[in-house]
């Protein structure tokens, strides 16, 4: 069970540690960390930068042919785990407050991570090797053909819903970026 989900539990329990770390500043404090002091900007610059890279790194790998990359199963890993633990810590960022452009992209960013979840879960339907590449005869062809098209609609949510996140988290960095330096 742990093996075949290492990354959701290697996710699930950095959660819990940050998550353990911002209680007890929350009991130091006495207070939820506002988004826009220091320990709230960390957070979110973070959450930002895991976000980003999972989406970056994750993407040119798949579209490289070059196995010295490492294998596609190893970089799906890598993206479902920086794809779980940089939302959470976006989340813990927001100060429990979701108004304005923060809250969309906050929502933005709930949504992308549900949909992660359906993806993985169509991923797992259709058997696959160690680097990820498709078994063909272990399912019947048409099974196997509404797998494919199960992840192909997948992906027409899934890739036009993370491009609105990472519009909105930009425009919502330019506006901290802008309101916190010129107009302090």
């Amino acid at each position: 069970m742990l093996r075949g989900n290492i990354e959701l539990w290697l996710a699930f329990v950095t959660c819990i540690l940050i998550g353990a770390g911002y209680g007890l500043v929350v009991l130091w404090t006495r207070e939820i960390p506002a988004a826009g002091e220091f320990f709230g900007h960390t957070l979110g610059i973070i959450g930002f930068i895991l976000m980003l890279m999972t989406e970056t790194l994750y993407s040119i790998r798949k579209r490289s042919r070059s196995a010295a990359l490492g294998r596609m199963s190893t970089w799906l890993k890598f993206h479902i785990y920086m794809g779980l633990v940089g939302p959470f810590m976006v989340l813990l960022h927001s100060s429990w407050k979701f108004n304005g452009l923060a809250g969309a992209t906050t929502l933005l960013t709930a949504i992308i991570v549900f949909s992660g979840f359906i993806g993985r879960y169509i991923f797992t339907r259709i058997p696959r090797t160690l680097d990820g590449l498709e078994i063909e005869g272990t399912l019947s062809q048409e099974a196997l053909k509404r797998a494919r098209q199960m992840m192909s609609l997948w992906h027409t949510v899934h890739i036009p819903i993370g491009i609105a996140l990472f519009i909105s988290a930009f425009v919502h960095l330019g506006g901290a970026l802008y309101y916190a330096t010129f107009l302090h």
